[in-house]
């Protein structure tokens, strides 16, 4: 049996993307091999010091490991490092913020230096898998396996009447779309809130669930568009507040832009809301495009076009029997080609091939 030692900055009780995944993909690992794990609970601020924390543990550690899986490339450093003096190898997952962060001494050492010295990186998107050519990362070392999900976690049986408790409104006559996440700029959800709600159907509500930089700035358009009975902004919601968002809300919209510097490496949102048999609609940009299948669990909408937006939007919710029957083939396709039980032993596959 493989023994991985893995190794992630970004872990829970920390919410996020990358926190999500690492987790994720170590407890599905630990189900078909050896995991031991070196990890971060403390967030960001701690970082600084789990780097060299990281590093020792790790060079300890290896001594009785066969290989070391890294959870993003910040932790390049850490991979070196048991490459020079363990002689083991290393893998590395990329996400695509790891590969495009604006500093110089980050481009310059971990892109430029340390992470060419690493034997593997599994890229979580396509768009992830070009950047990394583009950086110079040798072609021979890259492999694109999708992000997972756990296709019962998020699935439940929960009433209508649960989410008008959450929401504080009637929603009899209403149609309730849903975006669930991080509150980056490049998520769109601003540039929804500007361009897409206004030319909705009044009976549409637009729940946003989720916090981050952004969230100020949404609130304003909000408030200068007069849309604040449209459009409720929750904030973080508990994981029990989450399950009833993602099995009574009728679509799931991530209307992402492009942001310089920034990027979706993936978008988990997407293939969790779909494994709820919730329609997903998305924007046909960077990481999304691994994520949805259009027409197979959810569907593709050029980035920026709201009309476009208005029009798909529309045309999903308009029949009710469609929506449903599409919900079901949408999580028969997460469950096909996402759940974790088989993405996992694609990891455990191409980490195998470094020893």
């Amino acid at each position: 049996m493989t023994k991985i030692l893995f190794v992630s900055r970004a872990y829970p009780p920390v919410v996020g993307g990358i926190e999500n995944q690492n987790y994720e993909l170590a407890t599905w690992l630990s189900k078909i091999t050896d995991v031991k794990k070196v990890i971060n609970i403390r967030g960001k601020k701690f970082l600084p010091v789990f780097l060299p924390y990281a590093k020792l543990k790790s060079l300890i550690s290896m001594r009785k490991n066969d290989v070391i899986l890294l959870g993003d490339g910040v932790l390049a450093p850490v991979g070196y490092a048991v490459k020079i003096i363990n002689r083991k190898p290393a893998v590395c997952v990329l996400h695509g913020l790891d590969l495009t962060y604006k500093n110089f001494i980050y481009q310059k050492l971990w892109v430029g230096f340390f992470m060419k010295k690493l034997d593997k990186f599994i890229c979580v998107g396509q768009e992830t898998l070009y950047i990394a050519k583009e950086k110079g990362l040798p072609e021979e070392k890259l492999v694109f396996i999708p992000n997972g999900v756990d296709t019962e976690k998020y699935f439940k049986h929960c009433e209508k009447s649960e989410l008008e408790k959450i929401l504080d409104i009637k929603l009899e006559d209403k149609k309730v779309i849903l975006t669930s996440g991080r509150l980056a700029k490049r998520k769109g959800v601003a540039w929804f809130c500007e361009h897409v709600m206004p030319n909705l159907s009044e009976n549409y509500i637009y729940i946003v669930a989720g916090d981050g930089a952004d969230r100020k700035n949404i609130e304003e358009v909000i408030k200068n568009k007069n849309l604040s009975k449209r459009i409720k902004m929750l904030g973080y919601v508990t994981d029990e507040v989450r399950n009833i968002l993602f099995n009574t809300c009728d679509i799931f919209v991530q209307p992402n832009t492009k942001v310089l510097g920034d990027m979706e490496g993936f978008g988990i949102s997407v293939i969790e809301a779909a494994s709820c048999q919730l329609p997903v609609i998305a924007a046909n940009l960077e990481g999304l495009k691994d994520a949805i299948k259009n027409g197979g669990n959810g569907f593709l909408v050029e980035s920026g076009n709201a009309s476009a937006w208005v029009e798909k939007i529309n045309e999903v919710l308009a029949d009710d029997n469609f929506r449903r029957e599409f919900g079901q083939k949408a999580r028969q396709y997460v469950i096909e080609n996402y759940s974790w039980g088989k993405i996992s032993r694609r990891y455990l596959e191409e980490i195998e091939k470094t020893l």
